[in-house]
């Protein structure tokens, strides 16, 4: 069988009817050895990825990973092991590694799997699952066009790669709760190199999808690269001062994510959140709202349970700018004497409402000012909400880019950012999870070099 035959064969029947089996088997053994509960889940992922430089192949991988991760508990005492090894000697060595860890750990009150009625029973086919029958060829082949549209008499190519992946994902419970899905994925990237009087510039552009035809042309996708790359030459300096931003879609979700890391319930109940206790407050603008939709068929991040089995659903984070809910699993539920989102292991397809604008009228909108494409550094501080961060991005006089910038730092604090939104565009990029468009704030504190 090749390598493109092993991916395309990955969900057959047989495979995940012997493979659910095999969840059910490792949860009886860890019951019959004295777990009071069980849970288990593997991931198998088959792949395929090539990367060019300079029309010649650079690399050519085959991924094959596949391991299981069994969580038992002894009343209220949590072990877990896993491992790489799939026989049956190995599974029954992780089941009793994992016992024991439990029985030498403390008891946790808060600890066990979510509620049995919680467990998922409808399960949707979300389409989620597309092979492309790749061969080396075949991505060889879209790794060139891209590259090829890329390069110019300026621009140089630091690798575009075409990867496809196909994966299946189990998890069961001692609940009764065995469910398994099969999801592809396809990503082409191309990153770009430009050099001017400052130096070595670098850009790039990406595409991904469940399925081959949710990707931008190979093509577009060389053309992006190289025109974001050229953008970045002859940049100047600006002045130290307190300006109104814009930041593009991936850096504003980037911005959102720390909004829900600030509401995510082991934040909570450790307390350190600079949004502690925030229930019914408003956060945001009234025209904000932030809500989860697990059922976009093809989507990244569709799902129809989370993590530990629980049903998904619909619903809002934030309505009007308000808080209506911290994001939950089960363990950091009971801590808040609340009941779990379903979002053991993170959202599922976040959206983030739109005033209706595209980045050209937002930077009309904004007149002087600076757009912010891209930032650097961890300074983000959680509990207090204090944001530094290095960025690079275009001076922006009387609504037009007029030259790029870089080695400035933005700062300024997350809960008077999110206050500060202004207005959040309709310029969202079909391959990002959070969907948002760029947003632009009042003003932050620029520092220049």
């Amino acid at each position: 069988m090749t390598q493109a035959e092993q991916i395309d064969a990955l969900d057959i029947p047989e495979e995940k009817k012997a493979l659910e089996q095999t969840l059910a088997s490792i949860i009886h053994q860890a019951e019959h050895a004295g777990a009071s509960a069980c849970s288990v889940s593997v991931s198998k992922v088959l792949g395929l990825s090539n990367t060019v430089r300079n029309q010649e192949i650079e690399t050519l991988e085959f991924n094959q990973d596949f391991g299981f991760a069994i969580t038992v508990y002894v009343d209220l005492q949590k072990g877990h092991a896993s491992t790489s090894d799939t026989s049956d000697a190995s599974i029954k060595r992780t089941v009793s590694a994992a016992i024991t860890i439990a029985k030498q750990t403390g008891a946790d009150p808060y600890a066990g799997l979510a509620d049995a009625d919680l467990m998922a029973t409808d399960i949707l086919d979300l389409s989620l699952d597309h092979p492309i029958g790749l061969t080396p060829a075949m991505a060889e082949g879209y790794a060139m066009e891209a590259e090829q549209a890329m390069l110019d008499g300026q621009v140089t190519s630091d690798g575009v790669t075409f990867a496809s992946h196909r994966s299946i994902h189990a998890y069961g419970n001692s609940h009764g709760f065995i469910n398994s899905h099969v999801s592809s994925r396809h990503v082409l990237s191309a990153v770009g190199l430009a050099t001017d009087d400052h130096g070595m510039q670098r850009d790039y552009y990406y595409t991904v999808g469940r399925h081959i035809d949710q990707l931008t042309s190979a093509q577009e996708v060389g053309q992006m690269a190289a025109e974001r790359t050229l953008k970045r030459l002859n940049s100047q300096a600006i002045k130290t001062g307190q300006y109104p931003i814009i930041m593009s879609p991936e850096i504003s979700a980037g911005f959102i994510s720390h909004i829900m890391s600030a509401i995510n319930g082991s934040k909570q109940y450790r307390k350190s959140s600079f949004l502690l206790d925030q229930i019914g407050q408003k956060i945001l603008p009234e025209f904000v709202r932030i809500d989860e939709r697990p059922f976009i068929e093809k989507a990244l991040s569709s799902r129809c349970y989370d993590t530990e089995g629980v049903a998904t659903r619909e619903q809002d984070f934030v309505t009007d700018g308000i808080l209506k809910s911290y994001i939950l699993s089960s363990y950091s539920a009971r801590k808040l004497g609340l009941k779990t989102t379903a979002n053991a292991g993170g959202v599922h397809n976040l959206h983030v409402s739109s005033t209706g604008q595209s980045q050209q009228q937002l930077l009309s909108d904004m007149g002087t000012g600076i757009l912010i494409t891209e930032v650097m550094g961890q300074g983000i501080n959680l509990v207090t909400g204090d944001y530094s961060r290095g960025a690079s991005g275009f001076w922006v006089e009387n609504g037009v880019i007029t030259h790029p910038v870089e080695g400035i730092t933005i700062a300024g604090n997350l809960k008077q950012m999110m206050l500060d939104i202004v207005a959040i565009g309709n310029d969202v990029p079909h391959y990002l999870s959070t969907k948002t468009g760029s947003i632009l704030f009042k003003q932050m504190t620029i520092a220049a070099d």
